[in-house]
């Protein structure tokens, strides 16, 4: 293990750790979690069926787990980082993005660098089996973290280190090789609540429990539709994910630099203004986010995003609201129903802000 740890950190990932193929403990808890319809509409949760519980069944062979951490903080994160989003949010007429998504898709860079690391492995095996994945198949990837001593899953279900807090993104190498398993990790939340308390739409309806259909992560990220108008308030200025509950968490003040240059945020899609984003037209979208995870919602959503952000920024009276409607008034002949749809909503939203 020590020279596939050696690989590993040459390859940009902080700890890796080994777990077994066993998980039907944690299959009643998935099915529960189905069963209320948590998962929103991320139909593939539910259409593998148990199958994200078992590693044996999405790679027939697979006797072990190689689970994978790497830390994505940008390289030149200053100290009081989450004093500085936390900050953003305050800035109403900022658009805010997740920080995890300010630079290259993470999906891209581990799923390289993890099968290389497989690639690694089997040339000390020879007929070994392997197959790398991230975020990309069912997989129960925080379970599995959890199992090999990555860390325990948070109240708010993201997985935290006592090492590295929770900005680390998870990967996995599934092989056909028996390996000695990791010590589990033990949970160190204790009762701290701070995740639930700071939630916005309160999506984290019980310690371990997440309403995915009032998460803004998913909202913006995962539904395809309409925005519920009860949450489009309490988004606020996020227009792409939400930290809040990993920027509150005590643990992350341990959140540890990607030592990888992948992961620097973009100047165009940190620190910019609402309605700069929102003069994008889809050339300069799909520009501005080559090569980044949030091309994958596409123009349209990413405007539907931007307008409920503008309505929020016009009822807090932030900006120039003259400029804020006009530039709402553009969309207003979109061909796209749902733009059109939030930007009426964004228009009245702010009907009452000062002119």
């Amino acid at each position: 293990m020590s020279l596939i740890r050696d690989w590993a950190r040459e390859l940009g990932f902080s700890q890796i750790g080994v777990a077994g193929v066993d998980l039907a403990s944690a299959e009643p808890g998935l099915a529960a979690w189905l069963a209320a319809g948590f998962h929103g509409q991320m139909d593939y949760m539910a259409s593998h069926g148990m199958k994200r519980a078992r590693p044996a069944e999405l790679l027939p062979g697979t006797v072990s787990v190689i689970t994978a951490r790497m830390d994505y903080l940008p390289r030149d994160t200053a100290g009081d980082w989450s004093s500085q989003e936390l900050e953003r949010l305050q800035r109403p007429g900022e658009a805010v993005v997740s920080v995890y998504a300010r630079g290259r898709d993470y999906h891209r860079v581990l799923r390289a660098r993890l099968a290389q690391l497989g690639q690694r492995i089997a040339q000390e095996v020879l007929g070994l089996g392997h197959r790398a994945f991230t975020d990309s198949a069912p997989v129960l990837e925080a379970e599995l973290a959890g199992r090999s001593g990555l860390g325990w899953r948070g109240k708010h279900t993201l997985v935290l280190s006592r090492d590295a807090g929770s900005m680390f993104f998870l990967g996995e190498v599934f092989v056909d090789m028996a390996l000695p398993p990791t010590e589990a990790a033990e949970p160190h939340c204790g009762t701290c609540s701070a995740c639930l308390d700071v939630c916005p739409t309160q999506a984290i309806v019980a310690p371990h429990r997440l309403d995915a259909r009032r998460c803004i992560s998913y909202l913006t990220i995962e539904h395809a539709g309409s925005i519920p108008e009860d949450l489009r308030a309490l988004m606020g200025n996020r227009i792409y994910g939400c930290d809040d509950c990993q920027l509150v968490c005590p643990w992350n003040k341990y959140a540890r630099r990607s030592p990888l240059p992948d992961f620097d945020a973009r100047p165009s899609l940190t620190g910019r203004q609402l309605l700069e984003l929102w003069a994008w037209s889809e050339e300069d979208f799909l520009r501005h986010t080559e090569g980044s995870p949030i091309r994958r919602i596409g123009h349209e959503r990413w405007l539907r995003n931007i307008a409920v952000a503008l309505g929020n920024a016009l009822s807090q009276g932030a900006g120039d609201p003259a400029d804020i409607r006009a530039a709402l008034q553009m969309r207003m002949e979109h061909p796209s129903v749902l733009v059109r749809e939030h930007v009426s909503w964004a228009l009245g939203a702010g009907a009452k802000a000062p002119a």
